[in-house]
């Protein structure tokens, strides 16, 4: 069992940065997967980023050469670094695992977090 936890979220001016967290507990998070998706009002949950446990990194092309996902073994932790956000970025953000593969669609997860907002203004 996998529990997971995301933090970081909040309210920031396009251009501007955050960093979100997902704290991992249950099992050590260099494990499995992690993936970050994101839904806004009214939209589906869309695939943000991914890294997997050899720290194989996957991005949607929306966010590319703006965020960065990376993960401290350590703190059994990963981040999702937001760079250049904008307002379409908004979004709750979600933080997701599963132990084998990279997907990138929603079902194919397994464990999931709480979410953390993000809004952006523009």
């Amino acid at each position: 069992q996998v529990q997971l936890v995301e933090s970081g979220g909040g309210l920031v001016q396009a251009g501007g940065s955050l960093r979100l967290s997902c704290a991992a507990s249950g099992r050590p998070s260099s494990s499995y997967t992690v993936g970050w998706f994101r839904q806004a009002p009214g939209k589906e949950r869309e695939f943000v980023a991914a890294i997997s446990r050899t720290g194989n990194t996957l991005y949607a092309d929306s966010v590319k050469g703006r965020f960065t996902i990376s993960r401290d073994n350590a703190d059994n932790t990963v981040y999702l670094q937001m760079n250049s956000l904008k307002p379409e970025d908004t979004a709750d953000y979600y933080c997701a695992a599963r132990y084998i593969g990279v997907p990138t669609t929603a079902r194919e997860y397994d464990y999931w977090g709480q979410g953390t907002q993000v809004t952006v203004s523009s």
